[in-house]
């Protein structure tokens, strides 16, 4: 039991550095704000009201206090992606005496947000959960806010490996909850990226990658040699779709490749699609949420990225940068104007075509309109085969 408490009390302590550290030192209580996140942390005894909002007192704290966190990994859009705010406070002597006593840290966090779309929830949830919690060895109490049961279901092995309490719906469980500690929000490193650097234990994308395989019990840890590997084709219906997709499909086994095509509706349960991920040794899709189902091949796969007009950006920090950092090759395939429907839409001489930051200074949404929601993909066969030779080359 000492041995847990320690390890309790050293795992929040570690997750602030500096100054941050030395005013948690001081008074039991610090935070850190970086770029996308906030993250608060006490080693003092808390209480939870979560009977109206959610409310946490530090009793003991000696300093007044009043501070609010948005418990989700992207805080520049927590006000419109309904992610609820956590007040903190210190002792309030209107608050009830605790009904729910726990023996382990708790940790705030929110399913809001973004979830939904795979990559947000791996970016901002799933890998930002690693961050903060790996190290306690499981001995923590998650708390959820703004509480998603379809999302809790769909990582429920992931969450198990974390920690072996039983999850709080701060919907559901109102009351007074009282526990040793508290973390309220998660940490953000980068997109898709940990920086060991920046984490107690000094955990990797690889670790984190085996953890994943370990939680859904994948087999495949290496990619399989085989003569005839096999490669999924992320099918798109709403927007970024393979126009000439059967086309496509005609060419990869040309090139050799068993093909296996995942639509949206297979991808959501991840207890079974997981493992249909793991069989394969190459991933291709247009640049989307569905890219991020590489997190579950094995090291030596290979992502194929189909970067759409004026979606280099994205392309690049999303998932080109992060891949070789755990342990994915990577390839991308950039189309030409003529291989985009926007072509064909508006013609060679509009701005669309002729002069893209026109209108990506109209703002986000006229330029997400257009490129993100509204494009789709017709592609040069004979040009994109040589991108997927590399790719075969790559595994076999």
């Amino acid at each position: 039991m000492i041995f847990i408490f320690v390890i309790e009390i050293t795992g929040i302590y570690y997750l602030l550095t500096g100054e941050d550290r030395i005013q948690l030192d001081k008074t039991g209580f610090g935070c850190h704000s970086g770029l996308h996140s906030e993250l608060c942390v006490t080693n003092k005894a808390v209480r939870i009201d979560s009977v109206n909002s959610l409310k946490v007192y530090l009793p003991s704290y000696k300093y007044q206090l009043n501070q609010t966190v948005w418990p989700y990994a992207w805080k520049e859009d927590v006000t419109t992606i309904n992610v609820s705010p956590v007040q903190i406070l210190n002792n309030d002597s209107n608050v009830r005496a605790c009904q729910f006593t726990y023996d382990v840290p708790v940790v705030i966090f929110s399913s809001g947000g973004f979830t939904g779309n795979l990559f947000h929830e791996f970016d901002e949830i799933i890998i930002p959960l690693f961050i903060t919690t790996r190290h306690f060895r499981s001995h923590v109490q998650f708390f959820i806010t703004d509480y998603k049961p379809t999302w809790v279901s769909k990582y429920r092995k992931y969450l198990s490996k974390l920690s072996t309490n039983k999850i709080i719906n701060s919907a559901e469980n109102k009351g007074v909850h009282c526990f040793n500690g508290a973390v309220i929000g998660l940490e953000f490193h980068d997109f898709l990226a940990i920086n060991s650097s920046d984490i107690p234990g000094g955990y990797s994308m690889y670790d984190f990658r085996r953890f994943l395989a370990k939680a859904y019990n994948l087999k495949n840890i290496n990619v399989p040699k085989s003569k005839q590997p096999v490669l999924m084709l992320m099918s798109r219906q709403q927007s970024r779709a393979f126009l000439n997709e059967e086309k496509l499909v005609v060419m990869m086994k040309e090139v050799g490749f068993k093909v296996v095509i995942a639509t949206a509706n297979e991808t959501s349960n991840l207890d079974v699609f997981s493992h249909v991920v793991n069989s394969c040794s190459v991933i291709v899709g247009v640049h989307g949420g569905g890219l991020a189902n590489e997190m579950f091949l094995p090291n030596g796969a290979v992502l194929v990225q189909v970067v759409p007009l004026e979606l280099e950006w994205a392309s690049t920090y999303l998932y080109g940068m992060p891949s070789g950092k755990m342990g994915i090759n990577y390839l991308e395939y950039k189309i030409k104007a003529e291989e985009s429907s926007l072509y064909e839409q508006y013609g060679k001489d509009h701005p669309v075509i002729s002069d893209p930051g026109s209108i990506q200074r109209q703002g986000y949404y006229p330029f997400r309109a257009v490129y993100v929601d509204g494009q789709n993909v017709t592609l040069n066969v004979s040009r994109f085969r040589e991108t997927l030779v590399k790719a075969f080359q790559l595994v076999n």
